[in-house]
């Protein structure tokens, strides 16, 4: 289905909790309060909101939290949507640290992806902004993971106190055939208390360690980054630069929190309650037929463009585990 600006929105992230096992800085560092478990979505409420999605034109699921690998019954669920008629794709983004346990589940029901969270490859570093993860545990999942022929991709947020692992970072493209992909700090929730680095910074330090990088022009997956190649890399560099080059004119997605909100846009606060029409009690083709009608006025009065330079009219002020990352 299209929007009123004529943009074809294929893609949903889905967010199966907002509880993590982690605490990073610009995400949740406190000991927030998690919403109640009757707040949250069951999984049969959230495939039916799939299956209007679906009927929608909606094929492609980006299934995030928190760290969804927390929620029992996650890779069930992946699997079962996975496994819905007309789904293209279904891919996942985790910090890691619980992947390998489930690795083998999702590699036999042939997960589309997996988004591997990692902003620095310095084992202390990576425990002051995680709250205590151990980057060993996350590094050997990852290698298992490629060594399973995963399509994997490694994000790492650019922090002005991270600057110096831009380019350990990128020998992970080096050393394995995967992308890694820079995101620019999101000025939402958390991330407003840091500070950030720009694509062009990042870009500039790694045209010197790779002179040859040039952009390939391409897309890739769902998402909005721009890639580069270098005959030194095995995979591409990315780059999420939200707040520096837009890419609002090709947004190709909805958010729903764990709660049941589906938002437009993450800038804004704005959205609808599709929880309360799949708890309204009912029959469920009429909830079905409901939730089509919600979703899509919310996919028709999708905003043109993010509010990021202009900090004064961001109205979304939940963190990004409430969200949805």
């Amino acid at each position: 289905m299209k929007d009123k600006w004529g943009r074809t929105i294929d893609y949903l992230r889905l967010s199966l909790t907002d509880r993590c096992n982690l605490r990073c800085r610009y995400c949740m560092p406190e000991a927030l309060d998690s919403v109640g478990h009757d707040a949250v979505l069951r999984y049969e409420e959230m495939m039916l909101i799939c299956r209007a999605a679906l009927a929608l034109g909606i094929d492609r699921f980006k299934i995030t939290g928190g760290e969804p690998l927390v929620r029992k019954g996650a890779v069930s669920f992946m699997q079962s949507l996975k496994d819905m008629d007309g789904v293209r794709s279904v891919t996942m983004t985790t910090n890691g640290l619980l992947l390998s346990a489930v690795l083998p589940d999702l590699v036999r029901f042939g997960i589309d992806g997996i988004n591997v969270s990692i902003d620095t490859l310095d084992a202390s570093q990576y425990a002051c902004l995680t709250g205590g993860g151990n980057l060993s545990v996350l590094l050997q999942a990852l290698k298992e993971a490629i060594s399973q022929r995963v399509n994997i991709k490694v994000n790492a947020v650019l922090l002005a106190e991270t600057r110096n692992q831009i380019l350990p970072l990128a020998e992970l493209a080096r050393t394995y055939p995967i992308d890694v992909r820079f995101i620019e700090l999101m000025p939402i929730g958390f991330g407003t208390t840091l500070d950030g680095i720009s694509e062009a910074e990042a870009l500039s330090l790694l045209v010197r360690a790779y002179p040859d990088l040039a952009a390939t022009g391409e897309r890739r997956g769902n998402g909005p980054a721009s890639y580069y190649q270098s005959r030194y890399l095995q995979g591409r560099i990315g780059f999420i630069a939200a707040n520096t080059h837009g890419f609002c004119s090709s947004c190709n997605r909805l958010r729903l929190t764990s709660t049941g909100f589906l938002k437009p846009c993450l800038c804004y606060d704005d959205g609808v309650d599709l929880r309360a029409i799949v708890r309204s009690g009912q029959r469920e083709n009429l909830i079905f037929q409901e939730l089509q009608r919600a979703i899509a006025g919310a996919i028709y009065e999708k905003p043109a463009k993010h509010c990021f330079a202009e900090k004064n009219h961001i109205s979304e002020h939940k963190t990004m585990n409430q969200i949805g990352g």
